[in-house]
């Protein structure tokens, strides 16, 4: 089913929480929902102080088109609206609720009425999915397309990153979900295929699936070689159908559509039953946890208080939102679960030691390893002489951040995080390139009236 030759690493999988069904923890006394859970515009609150709510309610409605609805993950009262520091370091509002432990279901939670494209993709959008596998990405931004335009739905079952099993256990344990969100796909979008890529090391997810599929016209499983980035969503979408999605175009400008597992399982079972995203099973795995296991918290649960239910061998030195390669350190423990939440890493102190980094030695396995053969170490190079052309030139703009790079580098050197402060350079000079422009053309254009009145 890939295609060519393949580009990335052999990361260790250290996948120990594969055999662990998602455990449910005990209700958190609160909870604090940050409205910055997706990429785009926040949400906006709804409730105010000493509001009741119950799960399933309204908290918090979409900011705009780019944005996801919030609901709430617990039965209780509004206890405040704060701000805390995210992970990014910028300030978010947060409703902070306080659980009466009853977990009450909101009344107004039911099923909602789907008959054509159109009211699917508003069943998604108050759905309030956003992309499960970590991007955060709106889905029902991203299914609001012309469904003349897709010819491929592909499922996002490939979970590369070393640790993660959230997405597994949806394909063993859900399995009837993803395939019914996938006929969902099928019914509104004019697909010849529905692709779900798993990578080989999970060979009882592609049996499950492949029987679960049966009957499903044009569905197929494609089971990928284990190799990281395999679901990254480029690489995915050119080593299932060969297609290439050039810089700067999206995934429909090749014709496909790709779709986290379990975001379609959510998108499922809320058409199923109404009740939209308000929990996330969450792999809680690393060196500092004493019993690592997958388990079910409302959105908004503090990372402190999943640490405790599954125990710690030690303090953590570092803890991580996702996994190793493109996971992102918590600024504390009370930073809470979010909807892209997938993992909850936790390190002790050998395993969290920042690596020294030396002399490139120009060996070019950065290069190498890059899924998209782009050069780091002339990024590197690049950035550190201030040279956004040059950039520009290296398609650093191109770079999904995996950490390949940095990965396999044997100097330690920070190349992935270089390439994003490049990207940041690199936009930034693009910016200001489009206003000099502008005002150049505004200044010519109010020369030839001036000109032209004389």
């Amino acid at each position: 089913m890939f295609k060519g030759k393949l580009h990335g690493i052999h990361a260790p999988h250290r996948k120990n929480t594969v055999e662990c069904a998602p455990t449910r923890m005990p209700v958190p006394a609160t909870i604090v929902v940050p409205m910055s859970m997706n990429i785009g515009a926040p949400a906006k609150p709804v409730v105010k102080v000493n509001d009741t709510v119950k799960v399933g309610q309204l908290i918090a409605e979409a900011g705009g088109f780019m944005s996801a609805p919030i609901y709430s993950g617990v039965s209780g009262k509004v206890k405040r609206l704060d701000e805390i520091v995210g992970s990014n370091g910028r300030f978010d509002t947060v409703i902070v609720i306080e659980s009466d432990g009853e977990q009450a279901v909101w009344e107004g939670v039911k099923p909602p009425v789907v008959t054509d494209k159109a009211s699917f993709v508003e069943a998604v959008r108050q759905c309030g999915c956003v992309g499960l596998g970590g991007a955060g990405f709106p889905t029902s931004v991203k299914l609001n397309v012309d469904p003349d335009r897709v010819h491929a739905i592909i499922i996002n079952g490939a979970e590369c990153e070393p640790y993660i099993t959230s997405d597994t256990r949806t394909m063993i344990d859900n399995a009837d979900d993803v395939i019914y969100g996938a006929q969902l796909l099928q019914k509104y979008y004019t697909a010849d295929r529905i692709v779900i890529g798993i990578e080989d090391n999970k060979p009882q997810c592609v049996k499950i699936m492949e029987e679960a599929g049966k009957g499903v016209p044009g569905f197929e499983v494609a089971a990928l070689p284990a190799l990281y980035p395999q679901g990254g969503e480029k690489v995915l979408i050119y080593n299932t159908t060969g297609e290439v999605v050039p810089e700067g175009k999206l995934p429909i400008d090749v014709g496909a559509i790709v779709i986290n597992c379990t975001t379609l399982a959510v998108i499922a079972k809320y058409i199923r039953t109404g009740m939209p995203l308000v929990e996330k099973v969450v792999t809680v795995d690393g060196s500092a946890i004493q019993n690592p296991q997958n388990v079910i918290a409302p959105v908004g649960t503090p990372i402190q208080d999943i640490l405790n239910f599954v125990g710690l061998k030690c303090e953590p030195k570092k803890v991580l939102y996702g996994g190793p390669m493109m996971g992102i350190s918590v600024p504390s423990l009370e930073a809470p679960i979010m909807k892209n939440t997938n993992a909850v890493l936790a390190f002790d102190e050998k395993d969290a030691e920042d690596p020294v980094p030396s002399a490139c030695i120009r060996c070019g396995r950065c290069v190498a390893h890059c899924p998209f053969n782009l050069m780091p170490a002339a990024i590197e190079s690049a950035y550190n002489n201030k040279e956004p052309e040059t950039l520009k030139a290296l398609k650093v703009n191109l770079c999904m951040e995996c950490g390949c790079c940095s990965f396999s580098c044997p100097a330690r050197r920070p190349l992935v995080q270089v390439n994003k402060l490049a990207k940041a350079m690199l936009n930034k000079y693009n910016a200001e390139q489009k206003e000099a422009a502008e005002k150049k053309k505004a200044k010519e254009e109010a020369a030839a009236k001036e000109k032209e009145a004389v």
